[in-house]
């Protein structure tokens, strides 16, 4: 057994451990839900930088990268934007101080769009853990030269993320996030220069690769280059700006003070590792492309994994390796808590039963966080495109849910009429132009875009022009139902 796999293993088995120890200072749903809401900045600031990158940067961001060059870090800017625009939000959704967003919706739109959002929320966050699982399979596979199958991969890591996340929820998910968080930017600051030499410097990799891998929008974006690129930043803009995951970090932190001090360190926390993850992608891939066949699918996600096999002294590669799997099983507990939450807070407590006692909700959530974890494994025994998936994820929750949910915060004049109608047909469409991309002839959906149109742009506009519209031709909302997100100063 390789060296890589020993420490993997044996770093999984303490968090394991770490977990379940974790889990004795559970005593109630706040604890379970939103970690006693004492969080201070510093453990914030890593479990929110572990909250974002996943495998959608690891695997999806170095697929992209491989494909494209530097013109993957659109993808990732959306998100830097998204993070600048929340630091301003980040004390007032600590303040509100509720545990998900349908508390949110909810309160400014009313119990119907708190269901909707809600069966929104659960199918995109389905969808992350299920490429979560995918991830982590491929990952193991690669780490053992195909001693370990992709498919027993993906239940190992199903299992592990399952097991820890019912095991200590928000608990077990911010003091993990700690030592992973760590693990993620230690490993990315002392790879890069490693790989950069490996591949004997800018010069060649310039040589090396077509022109376009340097450029700021490379030509092989799908039919419309520059409409492929900013549809990239819009999806990862709108997920970022309205995530639950992220939400409920804010409701856990100690102050608002703390929540507004993290987010200005995830965000430098954030640009660092995915930019430093697209630039070891790129240049490795100049030196091992002859070993990739980008043809075949998530081959291109292998290249920051064999660069930290191929290119990076074994010390630096078993950190890489273990920040690969570290991002799989932070990300996959983040969004398989929050899905969870929402049928427990949202529909369960809302809905059927209001005086639930607090015990039995956090042993029924546990219950609940294993079946979606099931639904979400059988999902990824059918996924193809790590990257496919993730984009489709994005685009739902960001047009369903955000577009709404920052009127919410921002926009007095936004009505429950107009919510509602922003979060229904943002949805509606989504699905929609998602089945005609499996459905219409490949010739009219180049890149996997039905007629070369990106799905955010149709599906955006409608959720927008909803929002808009709907609220400017109802009754403005009253000054009592404002008081919560608007107080007189």
């Amino acid at each position: 057994m390789s060296i890589y796999v020993v420490v993997i293993l044996a770093y999984l088995v303490v968090l394991t451990g770490f977990n379940f120890y974790r889990s004795r200072k559970i005593k109630s749903q706040d604890d379970f839900q939103v970690a006693g809401r004492s969080l201070k900045w510093q453990v914030m600031v890593f479990t929110l930088i572990c909250t974002w990158i996943g495998s959608g940067t690891f695997i999806s961001g170095a697929e992209f990268a491989a494909k494209a060059g530097f013109s993957a870090l659109w993808l990732a800017a959306g998100a830097w934007v998204g993070i600048i625009l929340i630091y301003f939000l980040a004390a007032k959704i600590h303040t509100f101080g509720q545990y998900t967003v349908g508390d949110v919706l909810e309160v400014r739109y009313g119990p119907a769009a708190r269901l909707f959002g809600a069966l929104a929320l659960v199918l995109s966050f389905i969808s992350i853990v299920s490429y979560q699982f995918v991830a982590g399979g491929f990952i193991l596979n690669v780490i053992t030269d195909g001693a370990i199958s992709e498919a027993t991969g993906t239940l190992i890591a199903a299992a592990f993320v399952i097991l820890f996340t019912a095991v200590g929820g928000m608990v077990a998910i911010a003091y993990t996030d700690l030592p992973n968080g760590i693990i993620i930017v230690l490993a990315c600051l002392l790879a890069v220069p490693f790989v950069i030499h490996a591949a004997g410097g800018p010069a060649a990799a310039k040589a090396a690769l077509d022109p376009g891998y340097f450029a700021v929008v490379n030509s092989q974006f799908g039919a419309h280059p520059w409409l492929k690129a900013i549809g990239y930043f819009l999806s990862t803009m709108f997920l970022l700006l309205g995530v639950q995951s992220m939400y409920q970090k804010f409701y856990s932190a100690k102050s608002g003070q703390d929540a507004k001090k993290a987010v200005a360190w995830w965000t430098v926390g954030t640009i660092f590792v995915e930019t430093i993850v697209v630039v070891i992608a790129v240049f490795a891939f100049s030196k091992l492309q002859g070993q990739i066949d980008l043809s075949l699918p998530k081959a291109g996600g292998k290249v920051v994994l064999m660069a930290a096999k191929q290119l990076v002294p074994v010390p630096v590669g078993v950190l890489l390796l273990g920040a690969a799997c570290a991002v799989v099983i932070s990300t996959g507990m983040n969004y398989l808590l929050s899905p969870s939450t929402t049928l427990i807070r949202d529909i369960y407590q809302r809905f059927l039963k209001k005086d639930a006692d607090p015990k039995k909700m956090v042993a029924l959530q546990k219950v609940v966080i294993v079946v979606i974890g099931v639904l979400a494994f059988l999902l990824a025994t059918q996924l193809k495109s790590v990257l496919e998936m993730s984009l489709f994820a994005y685009t739902i929750y960001g047009v369903a849910i955000t577009p709404a949910l920052i009127a919410a915060l921002a926009w007095k004049r936004a009505t429950k009429a107009g919510g509602l109608a922003s979060i229904v047909s943002g949805t509606v469409v989504s699905v929609a132009f998602f089945i005609l991309s499996k459905v219409l002839p490949a010739s009219q959906v180049p890149e996997g875009d039905p007629w070369g149109i990106p799905l955010i742009y149709p599906a955006l506009a409608v959720s927008l022009l909803s929002l808009v519209v709907v609220s400017l031709l109802t009754a403005k909302p009253k000054e009592e139902d404002l008081a919560g997100f608007f107080p007189k100063k």
